[in-house]
């Protein structure tokens, strides 16, 4: 084994075996040699040999200089701040992998010193998107802060502490942040995840953690968080699949008519109540219901950014590309793909410079505009736990009949696919826009963001498949 393979400094070395100490419920020294073994030593003994040879060859006379390097500066230029941590994506994997929602931040030398964080643009999406915190509706002052509680999990205790968001009235009132006691936690450069559950502010140090060792060991509070956050997610996913199951033992009526039947017939059985919002629909996880001879679903509707947009409403769009039928509606009933026009001369167009998705028509014209961050933003906001049903349908006198077959179900899309799955024609939109040529009325039923459902796991990652029918 490569004994370079991504060393740690001394530092880090000996607070990653303590953390294995307190995972495996070891001896100290005990954890100093498994370490060293997994890093390719004998031993302990031969692992600091090596470090006190790292550290003798580093002493050299250096010339006397003037010159003076900013504090954080000096923190860069250590070797291991420049190296790829795989121990934090490991863990940054194992938090995707329980569908755990959560953001980042690396504390500076000159933050811990000050006790100031920016709050990245990560962050506040992440406070946004669960809604605990819009820095867009705050104002800048002290009189304007507001204070969470927070909560520092390590390994060997969960220290209660206090998270300020504020907006100075200084440099434009960019977005603050600070966590009290976080100086005692973390170390400038560490990797530090926040996860928010119930108003409540979470740190984990990625840097410093062993997440997945973690979340088995009962000796670990990190993990009994991790343990308890997942046993909810799993509850209502259990109980909502044991609901499905006693649902797919007979078929049932639709309770209307046309495509949505089978998804309000669903809901309605479950005991959902029709609504418009945008959130999911079962206590946090979002269903997706069709016939089985469908191939394409709905990811989401997402109406552009009109501000960035050439049109700036739905009408605009049907007036200049719209069609008229027999009836006397003038529509817009189209699928608009990345790969080629449709018949009406509309196709998208991904703008790099600017970041966002561009519908396009033949002649030149820019039509609207989606920015990819609202993109993903509404994805996830729609998907970040989903169950995909599909049912058996057929007429019996003119009434539809549906019975349940099978479902998906996925958790965290990965967001940095959604863009270049759009560019490959993957994901496609549909308009559907009419002006009644009756009422003269316009009404847009999206636009609507679908993927074909062979797709989904270049979408989500570890999709589980259940077969309703066979596990009553």
């Amino acid at each position: 084994m490569n004994k370079n393979k991504s060393l740690p400094s001394l530092k880090r070395f000996k607070q990653r075996a303590k953390s294995l100490k307190n995972i495996l419920g070891i001896e100290l020294h005990q954890a100093y040699e498994q370490l060293s073994q997994s890093y390719g030593f004998s031993s302990w003994y031969e692992c600091k040999s090596h470090y006190d040879r790292q550290d003798s060859s580093t002493w050299q006379i250096a010339e006397v200089s003037h010159k003076y390097v900013p504090i954080d500066e000096a923190a860069i230029a250590v070797p291991e701040a420049q190296e790829y941590d795989e121990h934090v994506e490991a863990n940054k994997r194992f938090l995707t992998k329980l569908a755990i929602e959560y953001s980042v931040f690396e504390p500076t030398v000159t933050g811990l010193k000050k006790s100031i964080l920016d709050a990245t643009f990560p962050v506040r999406s992440h406070f946004r998107l669960e809604g605990f915190h819009d820095y867009s509706e705050q104002q800048q002052g002290s009189e304007h802060k507001v204070i969470k509680s927070a909560q520092l999990l390590g390994v060997e205790n969960c220290i209660s502490s206090k998270l300020s968001l504020y907006r100075p009235k200084t440099k434009k009132g960019d977005p603050r942040m600070w966590f009290r006691k976080l100086g005692g936690f973390a170390l400038a450069g560490d990797i530090i995840a926040i996860i928010v559950i119930d108003d409540c502010a979470y740190l984990l140090n990625l840097s410093q953690s062993f997440l997945e060792g973690e979340f088995k060991s009962d000796h670990s509070h990190v993990g009994k968080h991790l343990r308890t956050w997942t046993s909810i997610n799993n509850r209502v996913a259990e109980e909502l699949l044991a609901a499905l199951k006693k649902l797919a033992v007979t078929p049932f009526k639709a309770e209307r008519k046309g495509d949505t039947a089978i998804g309000y017939t669903l809901e309605s059985l479950l005991g959902i109540e029709a609504n418009s919002s945008k959130k999911p629909d079962y206590k946090g996880i979002e269903l997706k219901s069709g016939r089985g001879n469908r191939t394409r679903t709905t990811l989401f509707a997402q109406v552009a950014d009109w501000r960035k947009s050439t049109c700036k409403r739905s009408a605009e769009i049907l007036e200049r590309y719209g069609y008229t039928r027999d009836n006397g509606d003038f529509k817009l009933y189209c699928t608009v793909s990345a790969t080629k026009p449709n018949s009406q001369g509309l196709y998208f167009k991904y703008d790099y410079d600017c970041d966002w998705l561009e519908e396009v028509h033949n002649s030149g014209e820019s039509v609207a505009t989606w920015p990819s961050k609202l993109l993903e933003e509404r994805l996830l906001e729609k998907h970040s736990e989903t169950f995909w049903i599909e049912a058996d349908s057929w007429f019996e006198e003119g009434v539809e009949y549906f019975h349940l077959r099978s479902l998906v179900h996925t958790k965290a899309p990965i967001l940095t696919q959604l863009i270049p799955l759009i560019i490959d024609g993957k994901i496609t939109m549909d308009h559907l826009i009419k002006r009644s040529g009756k009422t003269d009325k316009v009404s847009e039923k999206g636009p609507l963001f679908k993927i074909n459902k062979r797709d989904l796991s270049l979408l989500f990652p570890e999709p589980i498949h259940h077969c309703l029918k066979t596990e009553v």
